[in-house]
């Protein structure tokens, strides 16, 4: 894999789903690949374990693969995908919520919906979803995995997410129990 330092050497990228609210991790896959390649499988492997897609699915802007953004749109599917558009190069005066040219329907929609109040709100419960769920991996000391291959790697990860999803269900039974 491609890592931070402009390097190349053997790693996973490891992704979570979280439902957004309840902080429980959801679905989980361990990749050899960049995070654009990941955002169709994700959203497969929720409907496939819950039997229905998502109906809205926030990611950062890694993961902008259009193909999948219009496959995710189709009404087998249906998942609105919330991610940021890229701003235009060059400073360029040009809106980015604007649809282009060459656009398809689903990627049109996207661009002109991410322009809008109500997506940069429903946008903004990313943050502490899915960076809260990858802060306190890494302060539960789930920086680096030091096993070898990916089915152990993927082990070493669901022990996390076992770990994590116990903790999140004890405090929401808490917070339910007081509101009581």
């Amino acid at each position: 894999m491609r890592l931070p330092d402009g390097g190349r050497r053997p790693a996973y990228n490891v992704q979570f789903a979280t439902a957004a609210g309840s902080g429980i991790i959801a679905g989980v896959a361990v990749a050899t690949t960049t995070d654009a390649e990941q955002l169709g499988p994700m959203v497969d492997q929720l409907r496939g374990r819950y039997g229905r897609a998502p109906a809205e699915h926030l990611v950062d802007g890694g993961y902008r693969n259009l193909p999948d953004l219009v496959r995710l749109a189709e009404p087998a599917c249906g998942t609105a995908v919330y991610m940021p558009v890229p701003r235009p190069r060059n400073g360029s005066p040009r809106d980015p919520h604007l649809p282009r040219r060459r656009d398809k329907p689903a990627v049109a929609e996207w661009r002109m919906r991410m322009g809008t109040d109500e997506a940069k709100a429903i946008y903004r419960e990313r943050a502490p979803t899915a960076e809260g769920v990858n802060a306190q991996a890494c302060n539960r000391g789930l920086r680096a995995v030091t096993v070898r291959g990916r089915a152990k790697v993927k082990a070493v990860v669901l022990w996390f997410i076992l770990a994590h999803n116990l903790l999140r269900s004890a405090v929401l039974r808490a917070a339910r129990a007081g509101a009581a």
